[in-house]
């Protein structure tokens, strides 16, 4: 198994909150970049289609 490269959005600034992703054996992988060692949310890439596009509708505004 190899080991995923993840990526940080430009958008996360210094404030900490940050999101990483990996897109990783047709997964798309997603953790608190705050705590690595912690949980990863595997996602097909169907799911991660739909959650980013409704992060763009501002379906998830409610919740910052």
């Amino acid at each position: 198994m190899t080991t995923p490269t993840w990526r940080i959005s430009s958008f996360s600034g210094s404030n900490g909150s940050c999101v990483a992703v990996a897109d990783h054996e047709g997964a798309a992988l997603v953790r608190n970049s705050n705590h690595p060692d912690r949980a990863t949310l595997s996602l097909s890439p169907g799911a991660m289609a739909a959650f980013v596009d409704a992060a763009k509708a501002g379906e998830y505004d409610d919740l910052g």
